[in-house]
């Protein structure tokens, strides 16, 4: 089921060859099947997150690719924080979407090759407020049962490779019902 409706677009992509939190602003990413983002410290087909390395580096890399929508920016900012596409360590940022509302499986094309499906939520940590102090409880919060609510953005992997730049759109092909919520990966 393909959602046509959909207005969505890529305002800001970026990469960073080194672990660092911020990624740097590019005017062309280019996404390689079954690795992520090519020059990307996080791209592999295992794990390359730090904390995961060391938990097990062999288990399989469900965060190659990191989208976060610029609704987030315009929230925090009501909130006096000043954040900007790649700030977050994302590789993609989307206008238009509600990246958190996908379900697990969603198929995102991106500009006219791409192709990524939706593996979870990212996990905020302890960086984000080393990098402005105050903002990871605007990232995370609580739902009305009192249980954690993540913001930060969502985790994919790369189905199909293609350059990703700023302008292009997107489109959401939801998987089959029923629809998995998001969990963090």
């Amino acid at each position: 089921m393909t959602d046509t409706t959909l207005t969505a677009t890529v305002i800001a992509v970026a990469a960073d060859g080194t672990h660092r939190f911020s990624k740097e602003p590019r005017p062309v990413i280019r996404l390689l099947a079954g690795l992520g983002v090519e020059g990307d410290a996080h791209a592999g087909v295992t794990v390359k997150h730090r904390s995961r390395v060391r938990a097990d580096p062999t288990q399989p890399n469900l965060r190659q690719l990191h989208l976060i929508h610029a609704e987030l920016f315009d929230e925090v900012a009501r909130q006096g924080f000043t954040v900007h596409p790649a700030d977050l360590g994302e590789n993609i940022t989307t206008r238009g979407l509600d990246v958190l509302a996908l379900p697990r499986g969603a198929r995102l094309h991106l500009g006219p090759e791409a192709v990524v499906e939706v593996t979870g939520l990212r996990n905020p940590c302890a960086q984000i407020d080393a990098f402005m102090p105050g903002l990871l409880r605007e990232v995370v919060g609580t739902d009305d049962r009192g249980e954690p609510v993540f913001r930060a953005g969502i985790m994919a992997v790369v189905l199909t490779g293609g350059e990703v730049r700023p302008g292009d759109d997107i489109r959401v092909e939801l998987p089959p019902q029923p629809h998995e919520a998001l969990k963090r990966v």
